[in-house]
């Protein structure tokens, strides 16, 4: 089940994805999928299955199907590391879904700009579209509404006794939307929530407002 919300008088939709569906500019933003990071894992000896890999793809699929966005913006650290079998897999995918894709450059981000290039992807190192700015880490800049990723926030939530649990989230505060990370085995750092700052879940297959 998704979310709906409305930044600066324009819509948006919250994906259980960790995805965010910009509905004027048809701009689908996708952060933190860190590709190839499965593959960097399992090299290492980590016992990480190997139809994750796979996984990623699926669910990028699915979101790119029930949106059907004219442009795919993704906010940084697209790729987890160097090179590795993964990006086969990233050139196959780019070839069928025949979108205008950009990636807002990311501190993992070290495969060379002209792999990029040679698929159609434009790097940039940040995006202006109107009043709002899309950066990858966290930015504030007066005048713009900022949409990045990078933290790849939690929150985390208390029961009535001594238990807890910590989930991904959408986190805004008065001038900011930080995406949840895309990717698996990511990691997550969990956020206090101040008095105008929202948290949307995400549990089950659906983003939940706390």
């Amino acid at each position: 089940m998704t979310q709906d919300l409305q930044i600066q008088n324009q819509n948006f939709t919250m994906h259980p994805s960790g995805t965010m569906f910009w509905e004027e500019q048809s701009a689908l933003l996708i952060s933190d999928v860190h590709l190839g990071k499965v593959s960097h894992f399992r090299k290492f000896g980590s016992a990480v299955p190997q139809n994750a890999i796979g996984e990623n793809f699926r669910i990028l699929d699915e979101v790119v199907y029930y949106f059907n966005p004219k442009n795919i913006y993704f906010l940084g650290d697209l790729f987890h590391s160097y090179l590795n079998s993964e990006w086969c897999y990233f050139e196959k995918w780019v070839s069928k879904e025949k979108k205008q894709i950009v990636l807002i450059h990311g501190n993992h981000d070290i495969i060379s700009p002209l792999k990029y290039e040679s698929l159609g992807i434009q790097i940039l190192d940040e995006l202006v579209i109107g009043k709002f700015l899309f950066t990858h880490h966290p930015e504030k800049r007066e005048g713009f509404f900022n949409l990045c990723g990078h933290i790849h926030p939690a929150v985390k939530l208390r029961g009535q006794g001594k238990q807890s649990i910590r989930l991904p989230c959408f986190f805004k505060s008065k001038d900011q939307l930080i995406l949840p990370a895309f990717g698996k085995f990511t990691g997550s750092y969990t956020l206090k929530l101040k008095k105008q700052d929202e948290a949307y879940a995400i549990a089950e297959g659906m983003v939940i407002k706390i």
